[in-house]
Formats: C-alpha cells, sequence, structure tokens
C-alpha cells in the first residue's frame, strides 16, 4: 500500500447533462409529488434516458444542515459554543450598467429590507456589473446596507449619446437596414425622424425657419450613430455577461445552497448565445440556482425623456421601443428558466425581491448522458414534459456539446470537485471522520482530519494474486463565510495480498493535515475509489480558539 500526495486543483468535463426543473400548477405552487417516471427529456427531438434523478425539498435541505454537526476535536473546544456554519449564501447582482436612477433606488430599499434579515447561518454578496461598490460574502449587514446604497447608474450612454436616444434594438435594426434613405424600412424612419430633432444632426431649414429640410441625414451619419450606440452598448453587455459568469464561478465554489438574485432592465446580446448557455451549464451543474428580477417592473414603452418636443411618441416608435424590451428580457428568462429559477417582471419589488432570495418550495434535478453526443461545440435545445396536462415546466432551454473527449482522469476530478463544494453527504463507501488540532503559536495551528474506512467495502479487483484499488482522499477547509482556505489530498494505491486484507479488516485511517489561522472552520472530506467509481463525502464544523 503505498501514498502519494495530490494537489487540490479542480478542472474537468464530463458528459453528464443536469437540468434543473421546478413544475408548478395552475395557481404558480410548485409540485413535489412527481417521480422520475413521471418525466420526458427530449434532446433534439429524441428521448433521453434519464440516469440521475432527485428532488430537493425544505426537508432535505434541513437534513443537510443537521448533517453538519460541531467537531470537538478532542477535549480543546469543550465547553465552547459551536460555530455558526454557513448553510446558504446569496449573491445579489444589481445591473448598475443598464438601470436608471429610479430603478435602482427602488431595487436598493427592497433588497435592503432582506439584507438586514440574515440569519446566522445566511451569507450574501453584493456585485454590481460596474464592478463598483461590491461586497464578498459576509454576515455584515451593516456592510452589506453601505455598499448597497453606493450603487448608482453607470452606464456610459446615459451622457454620451441623450439624442438621438434610439437604443440598442432600434440601432441594431437601422445598421443591417440603411440603404436607400428615399426610400428607408420602417426602422430607419423612425431613426431618421427622432434624429431631426436633434440640433447636432438637423441643420436649419433656410426656406421654412424653425424646420429641418426633408431627409437632410446621409447614409453615413446614420451609420456613425448607430455604430457607436451599438459600441457603447456592446461594451456594457460584455461587462455584464463576464461579471455574471464570475459570480457563477465564485459562489460554486462555496460549500453549501447557493442562489443568485440579478436585478436589471435585461439587455441585448447577439451574438453572444454559447456565453448565456456556458453560465447556465456552470450554474446548473453546480447546483447554483438563478432567480432574475426585471426592475422596470410593468413598464411603459414609447416616453423618451431626452425628447423635449411635447409630442406624444409615435406608434412606430411605441412597436419598436416594445420590441426592444420584450428582447431585453429574453436573458433574464433564460438564465432562470435555464437554473431552476424564476424570472419576475411585475411592480412587486419588494415581494419579488423576498421570493428570489427564497427557494423553490420542490426543485427536480434530472441528468442524461447524450447518446453518440458529437464534439463539434453545437447547440442541443431541450425539452422536458410531464404527464399531466395541468402542470407548467420550468427547465434549461439547452446546453452546448464540448469540443473534445473528456479525460477519464479529469472526469473523475469532476466528480470530486462537485462533491467538495457541497454539503450533500454520500455514503456509497462508509467512512468516519474525525478531527484534532494543535497550535503552533497564538494565532496558527495544524488541523489533523483522519478518515477511517472499512477496506472490505470496497469494489477491490482481482489482480496477480492481489487485491487492488486506487482511493483519492481529499480535505478541505472553509472559513465562516464560506470562502476556501486551503485543502490537501493523498492518492492511496492498495495492492494487497490475501493476508494482508484480512489483518486490515477493522479498517485503515488517513490523515491529512492542514495549516490554518485560530477561528471557526468547516472541514470536508471527500473520498473517491477507481474501481467502482464510489464516493464518500462527509462534513464537520471545528473551532479553533
Amino acid at each position: 500500500m503505498t501514498t502519494r500526495d495530490e494537489p487540490v486543483t479542480f478542472k474537468v468535463k464530463v458528459n453528464l447533462v443536469l437540468v434543473p426543473v421546478v413544475v408548478r400548477d395552475a395557481k404558480g405552487n410548485a409540485v413535489g409529488t412527481l417521480r422520475q417516471e413521471d418525466f420526458q427529456l427530449f434532446d433534439r427531438g429524441k428521448p433521453q434516458t434519464i440516469k440521475h434523478f432527485s428532488l430537493e425539498t425544505a426537508e432535505t435541505r434541513a437534513a443537510k444542515a443537521q448533517a453538519v454537526s460541531p467537531e470537538s476535536a478532542g477535549d480543546k473546544t469543550a465547553g465552547k459554543e459551536a460555530p455558526a456554519v454557513p448553510q446558504r449564501f446569496v449573491a445579489y447582482v444589481f445591473d448598475d450598467l443598464h438601470l436608471n436612477f429610479g430603478e435602482i433606488s427602488q431595487s436598493r430599499t427592497a433588497a435592503d429590507r432582506q439584507l438586514s434579515a440574515l440569519r446566522p447561518t445566511d451569507r450574501a454578496a453584493l456585485y454590481t456589473t460596474s464592478g463598483r461598490n461590491m461586497v464578498e460574502f459576509t454576515d455584515d449587514a451593516a456592510k452589506l446596507h453601505e455598499a448597497l446604497f453606493r450603487i448608482m447608474p453607470q452606464s456610459e450612454l446615459t451622457g454620451a449619446m441623450q439624442c438621438p436616444n434610439w437604443g440598442y434594438y432600434l440601432a441594431d435594426l437601422i445598421e443591417k437596414e440603411v440603404g436607400d434613405i428615399d426610400h428607408p424600412t420602417p426602422a430607419v424612419q423612425e431613426g431618421i425622424d427622432q434624429a431631426k430633432r436633434c440640433p447636432e444632426f438637423t441643420p436649419p431649414n433656410p426656406m421654412r425657419p424653425g424646420q429641418p429640410p426633408p431627409n437632410t441625414l446621409r447614409i453615413g451619419q446614420l451609420h456613425m450613430i448607430a455604430e457607436r450606440i451599438i459600441s457603447l452598448n456592446e461594451v456594457e453587455t460584455r461587462s455584464a455577461l463576464d461579471l455574471v459568469k464570475d459570480v457563477v464561478r465564485r459562489i460554486s465554489a462555496l460549500p453549501g445552497e447557493r442562489t443568485i438574485v440579478i436585478a436589471s432592465p435585461g439587455f441585448l446580446t447577439p451574438n453572444r448565445e454559447q456565453e448565456l448557455t456556458e453560465i447556465v451549464d456552470r450554474a446548473a451543474r453546480s447546483n447554483v440556482v438563478i432567480n432574475t428580477i426585471d426592475a422596470r417592473g410593468v413598464y411603459n414603452v414609447g416616453f423618451d425623456a431626452s425628447d423635449n418636443s411635447g409630442r406624444p411618441p409615435s406608434p412606430t416608435k411605441m412597436m419598436f421601443d416594445r420590441a426592444g424590451a420584450s428582447a431585453q428580457a429574453a436573458v433574464l428568462e433564460e438564465w432562470a428558466d435555464g437554473t431552476g429559477g424564476r424570472f419576475f417582471h411585475d411592480n412587486d419589488l419588494d415581494g419579488n425581491f423576498r421570493r428570489a432570495a427564497a427557494v423553490a418550495e420542490y426543485r427536480y434535478i434530472l441528468g442524461f448522458s447524450p447518446q453518440n453526443l458529437k464534439m463539434d461545440s453545437g447547440f442541443h435545445k431541450l425539452k422536458v414534459v410531464v404527464k399531466s396536462p395541468h402542470l407548467s415546466v420550468q427547465a434549461r432551454h439547452g446546453y452546448f456539446a464540448p469540443n473534445a473527449v473528456a479525460d477519464p482522469a479529469e472526469a473523475a476530478r469532476q466528480e470530486v470537485e462537485a462533491a467538495m463544494f457541497s454539503q450533500d453527504e454520500i455514503h456509497d463507501i462508509p467512512i468516519d471522520l474525525r478531527m484534532q488540532f494543535f497550535k503552533t503559536s497564538d494565532m496558527d495551528a495544524k488541523l489533523s482530519v483522519v478518515v477511517r474506512m472499512d477496506l472490505r467495502k470496497l469494489p477491490l479487483r482481482r489482480a496477480d494474486e492481489r487485491n487492488c484499488d486506487n482511493l483519492a482522499v481529499f480535505a478541505a477547509a472553509f472559513d465562516s463565510n464560506g470562502n476556501y482556505v486551503t485543502g490537501k489530498g493523498q492518492t492511496i494505491e492498495l495492492r494487497l495480498r490475501d493476508d494482508t486484507l484480512a489483518r486490515l479488516a477493522s479498517g485503515i485511517s488517513i490523515k491529512n493535515e492542514l495549516d490554518v489561522k485560530t477561528g471557526n472552520y468547516l472541514v470536508r472530506v471527500v473520498v473517491r475509489d477507481a474501481e467502482g467509481q464510489l464516493m464518500a463525502a462527509e462534513n464537520k464544523a471545528v473551532q479553533i480558539p
């Protein structure tokens, strides 16, 4: 039996596609009585075999929290209050690049009510798409409150292009359709009509003072205006997508129940469909729920604050504004549907923030392995059906195929990563977890994490008169805010004769030693065997005074 240290690095791809699903009745209530056989899952119209099925409920989450019992580590913490282990993480994302002042002001007030009521096991973080006024996960409600009310609109479009205020949707149409300016499409004509009201693009009409000549704008000017608006919007869209991608990556590395709440008016994402799907895919794999709030509420289209003419908006302008507003909201709906979350778009901001920060009462996780999957990065549309016509289904829309075959070793690391950054107990392999620590200085300590297991429970492979298997044993420590602190792993290579295996009938102990500071920690241990691909995972809380 030999051992070697393994660096704790997690980077993997697997072919298992996870599909979070929330099923609701006619009144909008989540349904939690369905079984695996009640679902049908289709990939590009072809039925798939559901290989993984689980149901998340309030009871399963409570059981998960109860499983994290405080570890006394001998008698060194006897008589001390057990540390409050973080169980739930909520990341609030404010899209300050697309929200106006009124929308931000109302959203801040609604969010503050939720942040002021954090429980001892809750941690919240505050992020903005501009990257300003952000706070990492904490239980300090005062710190979150202070940063929250510093959030202000940050869009360059506010001052850079007030007139004409075409918006991304109309500007994109004009850029694509502008041609013969004397025979314009409806979108181009609407752009011309709005630009005529702007002094920058309207020379005086000597024949009729105070009125511009018809169609004095040239194609080049229309292109210039459109490209300017499109360029600024694309910069802000890229920033928003990058921020959400980083938040998903950040919260995925936390051990517990994880929710992202995004407050935004939505934004257009042409040619960025793969980025959107990658965000959903990463969140779904990590069991991260994204709830989205259209901070405009029930919005009115057509009004333009930059138009001082006093004239009511034209029906054409209202038509394009309505189409643009609907297209903006699509990204919010896709993120929510794809992760088992909810998309809120009414005027009840207080209620929406409260419901968005909560977890769906029932959420199913379906998993399947695509058959004959081509590694071509192609998009696969998904459809989930339940056998009752009176129920509605909310599920992810699709996924992109990988562009290379996953290496088996990397696939194993994916499993270890998924198990490490959760709090689910896994008992495929029976293990017993113990911890001890000794302080090396007033602030430093060594934490010994000992895993004991019965080798007879392993699916050992017989080869050359020996009993063979490889065990990967990882231990990691997370601080009181759920941040990863340190970790260590070993690979145990078992090549045991029968008599040796008999002598080890009572089990073996494997120790990982972690260097930590004084404080409260959640320790997570994951064990995986190579032969049967069985796993074990357990949590313990420890306080080092």
